[in-house]
């Protein structure tokens, strides 16, 4: 019997919900369309939180990406689902808001899988520290949020393939909490 936290929910090409596959079989190529999302943490200068993903993950491992994600498990709000992880990967609790969403497809050549999701972008804003779970992520970074997007692409292999469609969907949440002119993304320490 399959544990349901290793269950994905298979989607319709309509985004209804079809039924659950183990996450392992869902990302066998070409991929299964499955539930997913993806989180943005700000701090109160408009940074945004990026960890690099650890080296055990089975995607993508230590890839910069957005500060977390993951996948519902079946019966799962995703808004609760992403509360769930961002504490169990970061430690923090904070209030998220649904800003977007978007389909992807990439396949991993390190691993040889594929992800083939439909991804609900959440952001949410955090004064607390983090405090990562080594097992999913390797390391933390706040960065500037403008410009990141063309930073991925100027470097797009030391991050997730889904980042910059992830970011692309946060922008304009961005925008309205935070304004235009915090600069481009370049590192900078937490």
């Amino acid at each position: 019997m399959t544990d349901e936290r290793d269950l994905v929910v298979l989607l319709n090409e309509d985004g209804t919900e079809r039924s659950t596959a183990a996450k392992l079989a869902a990302h066998q190529p070409p991929g299964r369309l499955h539930l997913a999302f993806s989180v943005f943490l700000f701090d109160a200068e408009g940074r945004v939180l990026l960890q690099r993903r650890a080296e055990g993950k089975a995607l993508f491992a230590g890839r910069w990406s957005n500060s977390c994600c993951s996948h519902p498990r079946p019966g799962e709000p995703v808004a609760a689902a992403a509360q769930r992880r961002v504490r169990e990967e970061l430690g923090l609790e904070c209030v998220l808001v649904e800003v977007g969403r978007f389909d992807y497809h990439a396949h991993d050549p390190a691993s040889g899988l594929d992800e083939r999701e439909r991804v609900h972008v959440l952001a949410g804003v955090s004064t607390a520290q983090p405090v990562p779970d080594p097992v999913e992520v390797a390391a933390v970074e706040f960065v500037a949020f403008a410009g990141l997007a063309e930073w991925v692409a100027r470097e797009p292999a030391r991050f997730s393939p889904w980042l910059a469609g992830a970011a692309r969907e946060a922008e304009a949440w961005w925008a309205r909490r935070f304004g235009p002119g915090n600069g481009r993304a370049t590192r900078q320490s937490s």
